[in-house]
């Protein structure tokens, strides 16, 4: 199966005094355009419309304009598309970011030792200058431009801390991507708050699993979240802000480092296929208090699907989802599947029925992958046994893979270590 796929590559644009004044007032321009673009949305008004008297109205190059109404309404189509939650809000405030298509609204020129780049701001205004950026990132660029199987595609530039970037995205055109239905191996990966559980099975047997532990995550969001609420509690907007940007690109930077170990781990396996649950429509099921519902309806569970996604996707893996529907709650031994809500206690999972322990989302990840073998239509295989539950953490040092211990679980031919679940 051919698929595009794409890479988003984050420069230095390093203005001069005229460049950066420039990109500030066509920040300011691109941020009214947007709150104007979500508030005729929310009043109902036609978005042809809206498309046609924006672009037209707006004080940018119009390949810029035309990109920010669409993102806008992109924004709109999400909310409608997910439940109807986070509404775009229509008084936006700050720089918002200016997109542009390559050659049109910015180009890139190579020369020996560097990358020249020249951004059209409103019209007949440009920013020239000389891209800087990590020497990995500058040469998958320049070999994005020069090569028949790369396609340089839209860019955003953009304030943050204070810098001025530039974010190219390349697109692969010519990638492989392997057809589900010839997969041999099915990995069900269940994400939560703080771990990815991971468990691949073939029409046999077990093949593995693991637990994957990012609580730095959690750890980090529900710190930040704190400070947050305090800033907003004595009216200092400015740092809640700043705090939610920071928020962000910490977790965005971890959940990069565990998805690039979660399709290490994958591309062990004989032709791999990743199962995830379909969460959409989660929020409606959410119901535990203010405090919780927050917490849990910001969880970075579709961003880190989708670096999983394209990721593997570049290894040549595809990716499927299932229905999430009693995952966690059913005993995955094949001959109990016992399901009742009283299973699960936090991360330990014990069956009521046929009294089994094991890890919480080990036993969930199992059960995504059953039945992402039976909807290839193939034999899901007689479960008697499982293996050790082994745990994956990032530490300083770099990746820690350890067995859990203390309560006992079941053996099998794949025990090499401590038997026993965690907390």
């Amino acid at each position: 199966m051919q698929k595009s796929l794409t890479k988003t590559l984050v420069f230095q644009l390093q203005p001069d005094e005229s460049g950066q004044q420039l990109l500030a007032d066509a920040f300011l321009e691109a941020r009214r355009v947007y709150n104007e673009t979500i508030r005729r949305a929310k009043n109902g008004e036609d978005w042809d419309e809206i498309r046609q008297d924006l672009e037209s109205d707006a004080d940018l190059v119009n390949n810029t304009a035309q990109l920010v109404v669409q993102k806008s309404l992109e924004a709109m189509e999400n909310y409608y598309e997910y439940d109807d939650y986070n509404q775009p809000s229509h008084t936006k405030d700050g720089a918002y970011p200016l997109r542009s298509n390559y050659e049109e609204g910015y180009n890139l020129f190579l020369e020996d030792d560097c990358i020249r780049y020249r951004a059209s701001t409103k019209p007949y205004n440009t920013v020239k200058g000389t891209l800087s950026g990590s020497p990995d990132s500058l040469e998958q660029l320049r070999h994005a431009i020069q090569s028949d199987a790369w396609r340089v595609g839209t860019a955003e530039a953009m304030r943050r801390n204070k810098n001025y970037e530039l974010h190219i995205n390349i697109t692969h055109t010519k990638a492989k991507v392997r057809e589900k239905e010839e997969s041999r191996t099915v990995v069900g990966a269940d994400i939560n708050e703080d771990c990815v559980a991971l468990a691949a099975l073939h029409e046999e047997d077990i093949i593995d699993s693991v637990v994957i532990d990012y609580p730095e995550i959690k750890g980090k969001r529900h710190r930040y979240f704190t400070m947050r609420k305090r800033t907003q509690n004595v009216g200092k907007s400015s740092f809640d802000r700043m705090f939610e940007r920071k928020e962000e690109r910490f977790v965005h930077d971890r959940l990069h480092k565990v998805s690039r170990q979660v399709v290490e781990w994958v591309s062990r396996f004989e032709k791999p296929v990743i199962v995830f649950e379909d969460l959409k429509g989660m929020r409606d099921s959410i119901d535990y208090g203010t405090r919780m519902n927050c917490r849990l309806h910001s969880l970075p569970f579709r961003k880190l699907r989708e670096f999983i996604t394209y990721k593997a996707a570049f290894q040549g893996i595809p990716s499927d989802k299932i229905n999430p529907k009693y995952t966690s709650q059913a005993c995955s031994l094949t001959d109990c599947e016992h399901t009742t809500r009283v299973n699960r206690n936090k991360k330990r999972f014990k069956c009521v029925e046929c009294g089994r322990q094991d890890h919480a989302d080990r036993n969930a990840a199992i059960n995504i992958a059953k039945k992402g073998l039976g909807k290839l239509n193939r034999n899901v295989p007689a479960l008697k046994t499982l293996p050790n539950v082994r745990k994956m953490r990032r530490q300083a040092s770099g990746c820690v893979n350890q067995p859990t211990v203390t309560h006992g679980t079941a053996r099998s031919h794949h025990a090499d270590g401590i038997v026993g679940v965690s907390d």
